[in-house]
C-alpha cells in the first residue's frame, strides 16, 4: 500500500497504541479483514515488517486478531506468551460491536487472566477493530 491520506491517522493510531522504532512485533490471526492500514502503520512507526506466529525471535510486543469462532482465546493468548519478552504487551484486536466476528468483552476478561495476562486499556484501533492491551502478570 502506498501513502494515503488515511496514513497519518493510521501512524497516530499506532503510535496511542503505544509502538515506538525499533520495537520487534510479532502478528498472530492475520487474515484478509484485517486492517492494512493500522498493519502499515505499525510497521512504519517501528521500522520493521511484523513477524509471523512462527518466529523463533523475542518480540517487544504480540498483535493478535482475534475473532468469535477463531477458536480457543486461552490457547491463542498462551501461544502468544511464547516469544514476548518480560514485560511486553499482547494487543488483542477484535472487531467492534455490530461487525462480523465481535468478541464480547466478557470473553475477554475470562480468558485473559486463565493466560497469565490483565487487561491494562480498551481503544478503537481503526473503523472495523477495538483494541485491548493486556499486560503479564509476573511469568517468572
Amino acid at each position: 500500500m502506498g501513502a494515503t491520506a488515511d496514513a497519518p491517522a493510521g501512524q497516530a493510531v499506532a503510535t496511542k497504541l503505544g509502538f515506538k522504532s525499533g520495537q520487534v512485533v510479532q502478528e498472530f490471526g492475520y487474515d484478509d479483514d484485517v486492517d492494512l492500514d493500522l498493519r502499515e502503520a505499525i510497521e512504519e512507526v517501528t521500522g520493521a515488517g511484523l513477524l509471523d506466529e512462527e518466529t523463533d525471535e523475542v518480540v517487544d510486543t504480540v498483535v493478535l486478531w482475534w475473532r468469535e469462532g477463531d477458536g480457543d482465546l486461552i490457547d491463542a493468548l498462551v501461544d502468544a506468551l511464547t516469544s514476548l519478552v518480560e514485560g511486553g504487551n499482547v494487543w488483542l484486536l477484535t472487531p467492534k460491536p455490530g461487525r462480523a466476528g465481535y468478541v464480547e468483552a466478557s470473553d475477554i476478561e475470562d480468558a485473559a487472566p486463565t493466560a497469565g495476562l490483565h487487561a491494562m486499556s480498551s481503544v478503537s484501533a481503526g473503523p472495523e477493530w477495538s483494541g485491548t492491551r493486556l499486560a503479564s502478570r509476573n511469568r517468572r
